[in-house]
C-alpha cells in the first residue's frame, strides 16, 4: 500500500469540513432541523403541507453548488470503476441502511456527534467500520 501524497489535501479538506459544519449549524439554528440528507430526500417522496419548499431549495442547492463552482474552476474528472447494476445495488443497500439506522452519515456523523448523541457516535462507528471492512474484503480478500 502507498499513499498518493499529491492527492493529500488537508487544507482544502479542513475548509470543506468547516463549511459543512457551519452550514449544518446554521440549518439547525435557522430552521430548527438537522441537516440529515436521507431524511430531507425521503421527505420529498412523501411531502407534507408546508414541508416541501425548504426541502426542494436544499436539494437544489446541492445541485447548484458544483455548477456554480464550475464557473470559476474546472471540475475534477469523474471516474467510476463500477457498472450500473453495482451502483444501483449499492444505492439500494445504502438507502435501506439509512432507514434501519434512523439516519445517514450526514445526520449522525456531522450533526449527531456534534450534539454528543451516543446513538450517533455508535452509528458513525458502525458506518465507518463497515466501510473499512468492505474495502478490505473487496480489495485484499477478493482482489477486486
Amino acid at each position: 500500500m502507498s499513499v498518493a501524497w499529491n492527492a493529500f489535501t488537508p487544507v482544502s479538506a479542513l475548509i470543506g469540513g468547516a463549511i459543512i459544519g457551519v452550514a449544518a449549524a446554521l440549518f439547525a439554528v435557522l430552521n430548527g432541523r438537522i441537516a440529515e440528507l436521507s431524511g430531507i430526500l425521503g421527505g420529498l417522496l412523501r411531502p407534507q403541507a408546508g414541508d416541501l419548499s425548504w426541502r426542494v431549495v436544499f436539494v437544489a442547492g446541492l445541485v447548484a453548488a458544483p455548477l456554480a463552482y464550475s464557473l470559476f474552476a474546472v471540475l475534477p474528472e469523474v471516474q467510476i470503476d463500477a457498472g450500473y447494476a453495482l451502483l444501483v445495488a449499492a444505492g439500494l443497500v445504502v438507502g435501506v441502511g439509512t432507514r434501519y439506522g434512523a439516519g445517514c452519515t450526514s445526520g449522525h456523523g456531522v450533526c449527531g456527534i456534534s450534539r454528543l448523541s451516543l446513538r450517533s457516535v455508535v452509528g458513525t462507528l458502525a458506518f465507518m467500520g463497515t466501510g473499512f471492512a468492505t474495502v478490505f474484503a473487496t480489495r485484499h480478500l477478493l482482489g477486486l
